[in-house]
C-alpha cells in the first residue's frame, strides 16, 4: 500500500508538473512550416521556449477544411490549454470542440463571421485578429485595374468557406468600369479547375482574395499565372516577393507577431473575452519588377511612387 500510495503521489506530481508547463495547439488547414515556424519564434520572444516551458502541438490538415472537427477534437483530447486557428473554418471547428478552452484566430472578418460578438468586446472563448479582407481585396481591385488599366474584365479566385467579398467587389467593379468574374475554390482539387477557368475567360488580370486555402496553394497559383501571363495581385506583400506580380495588405509576419502577442496575454492570465480583437496598422504594397518585365507589362509610375517595396 505505501509503495501503491508513492506511485500514486508520483504520478500526481508528475501530472501537476506537466500540467505547469502550458500546452498550445495550432489549428489550421495550411501545413507550411514557413508558418509554424514564425509562431515558435514570436513566441519565444515573449518568453516561451517550446518543450522548455511551453508545449506546441500543430495540427493540420494537409491544405483542405474538412479534417479540421477531428483534428479540433484531437486537440482537445490532449488537454491543450489554447488553440490558435487561422481562417474561419479553423475557428468554427475549434468553437464547436469547446467553449471553454480559449481561442486566438486569424480571420478575414470576426465580427463578419459572427465568430465574436464585437471588436472591443469579443466575449466568449474567441479573440484574435480580424485582417479587414473584405475592404482590402477591394483595395486591392483597384490597385490591379491601376497596374493593368486596359484590363477590361478581371478574375477573382475565392474561396467560398470564407466571408464574401463579393457585393463590394462588384459595386467596386461597376464604379471602376470593369466586369469582374468570379471563380471558386474551397480545396486544392478545386484549384486547378477554378485557374484553368479563369485561362479561358478573355480575362486582363487577377485578383486572388484572402483565404488559408489558397495561401496553401500560393506556389501554384502564382506559377500557373504567371506562365498564362496573368497579372496578378496577391493578399500578402510577401506574395510578390516569392514571384507574385503584386502585393498588398498588413505582412504576414506581422499578423503572426501580433497574434502572439495576444496569444502570451493569455497565457499569462488574461481571459480571451477581455482582450480586444486587432486589426492591422500597417498595410504595405509590394511589386515584383522581374515578374512585370515576364508578363510584358509595364508598371505605371504612379505605382511605383506608392509601393513600399520594388523588387528589380
Amino acid at each position: 500500500m505505501l509503495l501503491l500510495g508513492g506511485a500514486m503521489t508520483a504520478a500526481s506530481g508528475l501530472r501537476a508538473q506537466q500540467k505547469a508547463m502550458p500546452v498550445v495547439g495550432l489549428l489550421a488547414p495550411n501545413p507550411k512550416v514557413f508558418e509554424t515556424l514564425m509562431v515558435e519564434r514570436d513566441l519565444a520572444a515573449l518568453g516561451w521556449q517550446a518543450e522548455h516551458n511551453l508545449r506546441l502541438l500543430f495540427m493540420a490538415s494537409a491544405g483542405t477544411n474538412e479534417g479540421l472537427p477531428a483534428l479540433a477534437a484531437d486537440l482537445i483530447a490532449q488537454n491543450v490549454d489554447l488553440i490558435i486557428a487561422p481562417g474561419d473554418q479553423a475557428v468554427i471547428a475549434a468553437q464547436r470542440a469547446s467553449a471553454a478552452i480559449p481561442i486566438v484566430g486569424i480571420c478575414d472578418d470576426m465580427v463578419g463571421s459572427h465568430l465574436v460578438k464585437s471588436l472591443a468586446r469579443p466575449g466568449g472563448n474567441t479573440t484574435g485578429i480580424s485582417i479587414l479582407a473584405s475592404e482590402l481585396d477591394v483595395k486591392r481591385l483597384e490597385l490591379l485595374h491601376e497596374l493593368v488599366p486596359q484590363a477590361a474584365r478581371i478574375g477573382i479566385l475565392a474561396d467560398p468557406t470564407t466571408i464574401s467579398a463579393r457585393p463590394q467587389l462588384e459595386a467596386a467593379a461597376l464604379a471602376l468600369g470593369i466586369e469582374v468574374i468570379t471563380t471558386l475554390a474551397a480545396n486544392p482539387d478545386e484549384i486547378g479547375t477554378a485557374l484553368d477557368d479563369l485561362a479561358s475567360a478573355g480575362l486582363g488580370a487577377v485578383n486572388v482574395l484572402a483565404s488559408p486555402i489558397l495561401d496553401n496553394a500560393r506556389a501554384v497559383i502564382i506559377d500557373r499565372l504567371n506562365r498564362l501571363h496573368l497579372p496578378a495581385i496577391y493578399q500578402w506583400p510577401e506574395l510578390a516577393e516569392l514571384g507574385g506580380l503584386a502585393g498588398y495588405g498588413p505582412r504576414l509576419a506581422g499578423v503572426i507577431r501580433e497574434a502572439m502577442e495576444i496569444v502570451n496575454k493569455i497565457l499569462r492570465g488574461a481571459r480571451p473575452a477581455d482582450i480586444p480583437v486587432q486589426q492591422p496598422t500597417r498595410f504595405e504594397l509590394v511589386v515584383n519588377l522581374k515578374t512585370a518585365e515576364a508578363l510584358g507589362l509595364t508598371v505605371p509610375q504612379s505605382i511605383l511612387a506608392r509601393a513600399d517595396e520594388v523588387i528589380e
